[in-house]
């Protein structure tokens, strides 16, 4: 069993480390790209709610989902 902690231990010190890295601010291309998507997204689905922005956005990633399964 020991082993098994030692790998454990090894999996949590990499969450941790590549949480770290991903919290970092976002450079003026990022912002300026996701004012873009956001610019697109409102012009393909005017007058859509919160929440059917929400259910719509869940709905692509579980198609996604689904096409990287069956590929």
């Amino acid at each position: 069993m020991k082993p098994m902690n030692g790998l454990i231990a090894i999996g949590v010190a990499l969450c941790a480390a590549s949480g770290t890295l991903a919290c970092r601010e976002e450079g003026p291309l990022e912002k300026a790209g996701k004012k873009v998507d956001e610019a697109v997204d409102d012009i393909t689905h005017p007058g859509e709610g919160p929440v059917e922005e929400a259910a719509r956005k869940a709905g692509e990633k579980v198609d996604e989902v689904h096409e990287d399964i069956t590929n």
